[in-house]
């Protein structure tokens, strides 16, 4: 009987290890964290589960290198490539400002079909050029990527959506978007999947903090909800191992709450929701951002950047184990001085370049510095005086890899 129960074990505990992964991240526009915490979200709330809730940066760092404009297509691009504006390059929403993304920064998709071709992804959005444009389908620059399951665009069709003043034509498209969403991921369970609802920002920009806006969060929280439902149903009768994670672009200023765009603490006030289960000390003890997203999903879908990116991803994994996190750099007198937080015990090694070459397809030659202690926190090196003034710094850890930029005149 012993022998028996044992066996049983070791099956059960066989089948968990062997789940197949799949995540789904959804971004739902221009709600602050304040709104989220104030009105009644039973649907975030289920997904969560009393943990998985926190305030996130959205706009990058205010005054800084890579200080980013809290506006939709650049929040979502963030998320995406898990790097701010100074990398990515998409500045707006306007074609001017999405015409040249940089796609050596790549998106979590391109990362996901690079690793394995086989692997399904799907989005499910009103705006085409999320698709067309931010993840570059179809485009050389980007390995010529193909989406597996495809809805969007529907804001180009104004017969099915027809134009109104009240902006339910775009609460409609987000109805259809979800609804083809929560089928397609209980019928054909991509391995990652996008949804991006717009209704909320709508209702913002016309409304601005009040009852229709309010209304607007308690809609997008049901739709959630029936997404989560779909997550809910492959996880009980297929077994699989699912990740959520929710998110917004941007935050809405403090007076009207109508716009967007500026560096404001309200504007940048961002938020994650997830319903990971090994949730790290960078999401209980740092302040986290939207360009975790993207490493996150890395490391739960067991995505392996190559050593380049890896210096260039601006932001750190929530799941699983990290040895450092919120590198910060400044030079002065050809001295540099970094600080960290150190979450494990350990050491790092500390890489420095004078030149930006991975922006257009090239190699950055790294001088290793030194090594540090990481519980440490903090160490100084001699760099000598640069004429442009600008230098990468990587700071290399047992289990991730920081990098931050020093820029002559910004922090």
């Amino acid at each position: 009987m012993k022998y028996s129960f044992f066996f049983l074990f070791l099956l059960s505990s066989a089948t968990t290890f062997s789940q197949k992964k799949k995540a789904v991240f959804i971004i739902v526009d221009g709600i602050p964290a304040d709104l989220v915490e104030k009105l009644p979200t039973p649907g975030l709330d289920s997904i969560a589960g009393g943990k998985g809730y926190k305030r996130a940066l959205v706009g990058g760092g205010k005054g800084t290198y890579n200080e980013t404009p809290t506006i939709s297509a650049v929040g979502y691009n963030s998320v995406l490539t898990g790097t701010w504006v100074n990398k990515h390059n998409v500045w707006g929403n306007y074609d001017e400002d999405i015409a040249h993304p940089n796609y050596h920064y790549k998106t979590i998709f391109r990362l996901l079909k690079d690793a394995d071709p086989a692997k399904k992804i799907a989005i499910f959005s009103s705006w085409l050029d999320n698709r067309t444009k931010l993840v570059g389908e179809s485009l050389p620059a980007t390995g010529n990527i193909k989406f597996d399951f495809t809805y969007d665009g529907y804001e180009l069709d104004t017969i099915t959506y027809s134009n109104d003043t009240t902006s339910l034509r775009m609460h409609a498209i987000d109805e259809f978007v979800v609804n083809r969403a929560a089928a397609t991921i209980k019928e054909k369970a991509p391995d990652l999947s996008w949804v991006y609802l717009e209704f909320t920002d709508d209702m913002g920009h016309m409304y601005g903090d009040g009852e229709k806006f309010y209304d607007a969060i308690k809609v997008m929280d049901n739709q959630v909800s029936r997404i989560w439902n779909a997550v809910r149903f492959r996880q009980t009768k297929f077994r699989e191992n699912w990740l959520v994670i929710i998110t917004t672009d941007h935050g809405r200023d403090s007076a009207t709450g109508m716009n967007h765009g500026g560096q404001s603490e309200r504007e940048k006030r961002g938020w994650i929701v997830t319903n990971a289960k090994n949730l790290n000390a960078h999401f209980t003890e740092d302040t986290i951002s939207i360009v975790d997203i993207m490493p996150s999903i890395a490391s739960f879908l067991n995505i392996s950047f190559d050593d380049e990116l890896k210096k260039e991803v601006d932001g750190t994994t929530l799941i699983g184990r990290v040895s450092a996190t919120g590198l910060r750099a400044e030079a002065e007198g050809g001295v540099a001085r970094l600080t960290w937080k150190g979450k494990e015990k350990g050491k790092g090694k500390v890489w420095i370049a004078g030149t930006n070459n991975f922006k257009t397809g090239g190699k950055d030659e790294y001088k290793l510095l030194g090594e540090v202690d990481l519980k440490n926190e903090h160490a100084e090196f001699k760099i000598g005086e640069s004429n442009s003034g600008f230098y990468k710094v990587v700071l290399e850890t047992p289990s991730n890899t920081l990098n931050c930029w020093i820029v002559a005149g910004k922090n």
